[in-house]
């Protein structure tokens, strides 16, 4: 079983493609939330991460390093001194605001998602 935990109208749900469902509600350039496309910015130097070697440099920056387990559909990175661990999908046109939002809670006060 592989996906993305999604929490809308105070429930969790498992998404096992979250690009279809989003392409679903994005007749109108919106998501399924009704948001409109999104960017992480990387806010010591307000720019926008635009591919996985910029994100890598800054999360190893941080004390974050790649991670090389089990799905080879993954980009992963762990911390030694945390539990936590940041799974992405290798395809970077599939970085999404649900990816972003990951990244901004185990990364406070470095990285913002915003609108674009």
């Amino acid at each position: 079983m592989s996906g993305v935990w999604v929490f809308k109208n105070g429930v969790y749900r498992l998404v096992e493609n979250p690009q279809a469902e989003a392409s679903e509600g994005g007749r109108h350039g919106k998501s399924s939330s009704g948001s409109r496309k999104k960017v992480l910015v990387h806010l010591p130097t307000g720019e926008v991460v635009s591919s996985y070697g910029f994100l890598e440099q800054i999360l190893t920056g941080l004390g974050w390093e790649r991670y090389y387990g089990g799905d080879p559909d993954l980009y992963q990175f762990h911390k030694h001194s945390s539990i936590d661990l940041i799974s992405l999908p290798r395809d970077f046109s599939k970085f999404n605001s649900i990816y972003m939002y990951d990244i901004v809670i185990k990364n406070p006060n470095v990285f913002h998602v915003r609108d674009i």
